[in-house]
């Protein structure tokens, strides 16, 4: 779910589908149109940088709202949004019109990509190159090959003269990657004015997930309908410094230091919600007897079986995440110049809390456990708090059969069809990829769902 507030999802209420392999194109097969075109426009969307540092979003929008002009569509059937003081932070909106026989269905993507240098990635990150069944870049998964996929389909749409019963509208977003710290997410300034532009039913955005084995076969795949809240503190240690000549004890850096390394060890209690115990449940019949086991464990009535959270956290951080709050630090600073005593250490914590858990009990929680009344726990910014999106039936049937929103009152629901392996879970980090026939078998994937949902003909 893309939201202000809400970057770097964990997948949290999820259900599980097993499904059959998706279409997939043996490696040395040609393209088919559809998927040749999909990769034109994947790649030029790889390829512009988006990065808040340098990127450029509208650029990117301008570059898909072309596609879609390619493709048939008129300039009155799209909008590119750009917020007054910053050229930078632009977003696209595109519509097929329906019939009108219902509320229109949002298809939800972000343009922007975290940050990547290039000294520390094996190729350029902002060059796809398509290499031993992979595609290479930052973006590759999170989240230009969703935002690709609807731009390629909506043409394909339009160019098989196909007309859905219900508007399907398009919004391609900046900042989403910033959160709550963007005066620019794009979800949010949309909604706050320009809302008729997507107003919707509700919305199919990235999130959830897709496994498969390092094989390539599919296990299951994910329907994210809540998400954890997002929020950060920072974490501050100060002293009056002095002469790097003349050490003393009371060193502001080992002190935070000292101060993270006990905060490293705090764990927040595993609990489940009706639609993560569901997921357990449903998971448990695709694996090994022990991990059945534990999941039913952790599932069962009366609460989780402590032995059992604790060997699947150990077994993936996503079941880990999934059952508690977690925090940990992402950012680290202090000092001011290398020939002195250090007047102040600082780190950044971002937590995700788990849906109804008080921010302030997790603020206690670290307070606690960095357990130094000289390091200051400060809250950085509010968060913005969303209910779950109840399962939809109809949107379920289609998916089982095919296989920001929330706060402002839009039900948002992340399904992607785009198989990963346990190797390829690299969103945010080095050498993001994709596999190749997993970019395929998410396009028919979404093409088949979108038009399920629509409707028409």
């Amino acid at each position: 779910m893309t939201r202000p507030g809400a970057a770097v999802l964990v997948a949290l209420a999820l259900l599980v589908l097993p499904l059959p392999a998706p279409a997939q194109s043996p490696p040395a097969a040609p393209l088919t149109p559809a998927q040749s075109a999909l990769r034109e426009i994947y790649q030029e969307l790889l390829e512009i940088n988006t990065t808040d540092s340098a990127g450029d979003t509208t650029a990117a929008a301008q570059a898909m709202a072309a596609r879609l002009r390619a493709g048939g569509f008129a300039d009155s059937e799209m909008r590119i949004v750009v917020p007054p003081g910053a050229p930078r932070k632009g977003n696209l909106v595109a519509r097929l019109k329906g019939r009108g026989t219902g509320k229109p269905i949002l298809l939800l993507a972000h343009l922007d990509v975290v940050e990547a240098k290039r000294e520390d990635w094996e190729r350029d990150p902002f060059k796809m190159v398509e290499e031993g069944g992979y595609f290479y870049a930052r973006g590759a998964v999170d989240d230009k090959a969703m935002a690709a996929i609807f731009v390629a389909n909506l043409i394909r749409y339009r160019r098989d003269g196909y007309v859905p019963d219900r508007d399907l509208i398009l919004a391609l977003t900046a900042d989403e990657e910033l959160g709550s710290s963007s005066r620019w997410n794009g979800v949010r300034w949309l909604l706050e004015h320009e809302r008729p532009l997507i107003e919707a039913e509700y919305a199919l955005n990235e999130g959830g997930g897709a496994e498969m084995t390092r094989t390539g076969t599919p296990i299951l795949l994910r329907v994210q309908a809540a998400e954890k809240v997002t929020v950060s503190f920072r974490l501050e240690a100060r002293n009056p410094g002095g002469h790097s000549s003349l050490p003393r004890p009371d060193n502001a850096i080992y002190q935070l230091a000292a101060g993270l390394d006990r905060l490293s060890r705090l764990e927040f209690p595993a609990q489940l919600n009706e639609i993560t115990r569901g997921y357990f449940l449903r998971s448990a019949a695709l694996f090994e007897a022990a991990t059945a086991e534990d999941m039913r464990a952790l599932a069962r009535e009366g609460g989780p079986d402590p032995a059992a959270a604790a060997r699947l956290s150990r077994r993936s951080p996503l079941y880990n995440s999934m059952m508690r709050t977690t925090c940990v630090a992402t950012r680290l600073e202090g000092g001011h110049a290398g020939n002195a005593l250090p007047q102040a250490a600082r780190a950044l914590v971002n937590c995700r809390v788990l849906p109804g858990e008080p921010i302030d009990g997790v603020r206690e929680a670290i307070v606690r456990a960095v357990g130094d009344p000289g390091i200051t726990v400060t809250q950085t910014g509010q968060p913005e708090l969303s209910q779950p999106s109840s399962l939809r039936p109809d949107l379920m049937r289609v998916v089982e059969s095919t296989t920001a929103l929330r706060n402002a009152g839009i039900p948002a629901y992340g399904v992607s069809g785009l198989f990963l392996g346990p190797d390829d879970a690299r969103s945010h980090g080095l050498n993001e990829r994709m596999p190749v026939a997993s970019l395929w078998g998410g396009q028919e994937f979404l093409y088949r769902v979108v038009k399920g949902l629509a409707g028409g003909r």
